[in-house]
This record gives structure tokens, sequence and C-alpha cells, in this order.
């Protein structure tokens, strides 16, 4: 399994930016910004189940994640890897706990940053990806 180093985990643990790649059923590529963390093994996402991403993922599980600090921009971490896991259970804890950590204090995805009507119209689903290659950049030293 190939693994993050330690030196570039922080941007894969609630990095300030994070841009996840995706596969179009035509082969283009899609790219949207997303929140992100990292359990130790795999990089979770969190998105609705009716997104085009979520749909590109179960279509084709091969994604590219490119996590940066737009204060340090020669620092940047790219996970190429395989969405191994796409699950609603725990999807939506998941996703308050990804709400608290951007917004830096105690959160609730539907309420605090979206509306929370929207919890009756949306799914979410936490995704695992599998790193299978990382690239990383530290040209600040």
């Amino acid at each position: 399994m190939i693994e993050i180093p330690a030196s570039h985990r922080d941007l894969a643990d609630g990095p300030p930016v994070a841009a996840l790649t995706t596969l179009m059923p035509d082969g283009a590529p899609q790219t949207s910004v997303v929140w992100c963390d990292f359990d130790g093994t795999h990089v979770r996402i969190n998105c609705m189940s009716h997104f085009r991403k979520t749909k590109n993922m179960r279509l084709d599980p091969r994604v590219t994640l490119l996590c940066f600090d737009p204060r340090r921009p020669l620092r940047s971490l790219e996970v190429r890897g395989t969405v191994v896991e796409m699950t609603e259970h725990g999807a939506l804890e998941h996703l308050d706990g990804l709400a608290s950590l951007y917004l830096g204090r105690p959160a609730r995805y539907f309420g605090d940053c979206n509306p929370a009507e929207f919890a009756a119209t949306e799914t979410p689903v936490l995704c695992r990806i599998e790193p299978t290659h990382v690239v990383t950049l530290d040209a600040t030293r």
C-alpha cells in the first residue's frame, strides 16, 4: 500500500484547498472542490448521492485529489487513488466532523454550512480513497 509521507499528511487532513478529479462517462475529467480528512489509511471525502462526482466515482473509481495551502503555494500533495468504499453509513457524522474541522468550531453541515432544510433532500455519501500514487512538492526549503 502507498503511504502519504508524514511531511505532507496535514495537507490530507483538513487542507485549506482540496480539489477532486473524477472521470466523466466519456472519459473527460471533472474537478470539484471538496473537504477531506485522513484516517491513517484512506483519504476520506464526502459528497451528496446525486452529485456528478458521486455518479462518476460509482462508474469509475479512479480519482486524483490535489491538496494545498494557498498561504504556502510551493507545498502541495497529489494523491492518485481508487475509491474503495462509498457508503451512507456514518456519512452524516463524518460530514459534521468535516464541517467542524473546516469551520474551526463545533458545527453541523446542515444548519451551519447549508440550510437545515437541505437535510430532507440531500443524502451524504462517505467515500474512502486508497492511495495508489502520491506526489509531494515542498519548494519552500
